[in-house]
Formats: C-alpha cells, structure tokens, sequence
C-alpha cells in the first residue's frame, strides 16, 4: 500500500491506500508516538486476513489526556485532570479530516464506510464517538478505558449509534492493585451484555487476547477493524 505524510489543520496524518482502485472502506484512528511506529505492521496485518478493499488514516495526538476523553477526572497519578476535548477531536475528524481524505483517495461518496477504532483511551474515545454521531459504520474499543469516570453510567443512559461494535481485552489486564484501573475486566464484561440487548446495535462482540495492556497493541488493532471490516 502506498503510505502518505500529510498535514491537515496542522494535525499529522498517516494514510494507507491502494492506488488506482475505489476505497470500500476508510479506518480512522487516533495514534500516539507508539501507535505510529506499529501503524506498519498494523497495516500488514489487515491486508493479510482482509480481501476488502480499504484504507486507512491515522492522526497524531498531542495531548492524549485531553483530546480523547469527553469530560474530566483526576489523572491517575500525580497532580491534574483528564481534559474534556474529545468534542474537538471528534469535530475534526467529521468536519476536516474526512472532507481532507476525499483529496487523496479515490472515494465513491455514496458506499463508502468509514469505521472510527483506537486503542487504550482512543478506544475509550472511539467508543464515545459512536454514541455521538451516525457516521460511522463500526466502532472498534481496543483495550479502551472503561475504567474512566462514569462511562458506565454514560452508556446505561445513552444509545450508541454505529450498527456494529468490536471490544478486546488482554486477560491480565483487570489483575492489577490499582482500585481504578482493576474495574476494567467487570465494566467490559457489563458493557458487551448492554450492546448485545442494544436494538441499534447489529453485530457486537468482546475478544479475549494474552496479556497486559501493553502486549501486541498492533496486532490487537489489526484484529479490531479486521472483525470489523467483516460485518460491517
């Protein structure tokens, strides 16, 4: 695939696309440091379980503990507050940046689907997303945040909007002394029994993989929008 370096509203942007042929599909994803050094393999790995035509762009955060979360908390540790600025990010997303891909990728207007998927709090962030706006054929919440503050309380209260839901674990994840951090395990396994009775939702599913929060974060994203790219 052909990868571009683009700058959009001053935001950094990773694209993969197949040259010469008509997207099918459009992954969004918001990416740290990390995240763009794997984007590569993440990309190869989707193109190898994957026969759909797709492509996807990724877009750097400055400030992860601000840009991704939709209202405050107190950071985990040390001093401060998680920010309040996924509106913004989101906004970008809808009013920029798929507006900017249409420039650069051969887009049939009418078919294309766009899947929005982010790991850690860009799957938290992902996730909100999905309760936010109808644009977005899927959602993937990869090892998301659903410890953050009263997100279980959102989603009992809200309908999500995106048809199809892809949620992923590490199995150690939830075994840690961290009072809020160990909540993940029981939220998710809560959080998938609420999208299942969902009458909006079509297709939802929570997928176990080995290990810590930090094992294989590419691959456990080339996972995510493979499912994804499935049911969709």
């Amino acid at each position: 695939m052909k990868k571009l370096n683009l700058k959009i509203e001053g935001k950094e942007c990773i694209l993969y696309m197949k040259e010469n042929e008509n997207t099918e599909y459009v992954l969004i994803q918001p990416v740290d440091e990390h995240d763009i050094d794997a984007l590569d393999n993440e990309v190869r790995y989707i193109s190898e379980n994957i026969s759909k035509n797709f492509s996807l762009a990724a877009f750097k955060i400055d400030d992860w503990n601000s840009e991704l979360t939709p209202w405050e908390m107190p950071l985990l540790r040390g001093k401060g507050n998680f920010g309040n600025e996924a509106g913004k990010t989101l906004e970008f997303i809808k009013e920029k940046l798929i507006p900017s891909l249409a420039e650069f990728i051969n887009i049939q207007e009418k078919n294309v689907k766009y899947i929005l998927g982010g790991y850690s709090l860009a799957g938290l962030f992902s996730l909100w997303s999905g309760y936010q706006e109808d644009i977005f054929a899927g959602i993937a919440g990869v090892s998301p945040s659903v410890w953050y503050k009263d997100w279980m309380k959102f989603v009992k209260n809200n309908e999500i909007l995106a048809k199809n839901v892809y949620l992923s674990l590490g199995d150690l994840e939830e075994k840690t002394k961290h009072q809020i951090l160990s909540k993940i395990g029981d939220n998710i396994r809560e959080y998938i029994e609420i999208l299942e009775i969902s009458e909006n939702v079509k297709n939802c599913i929570l997928d176990w993989n080995e290990g810590n929060h930090f094992r294989d974060s590419d691959i456990r994203m080339g996972k995510g929008f493979v499912w994804l790219l499935e049911n969709c």
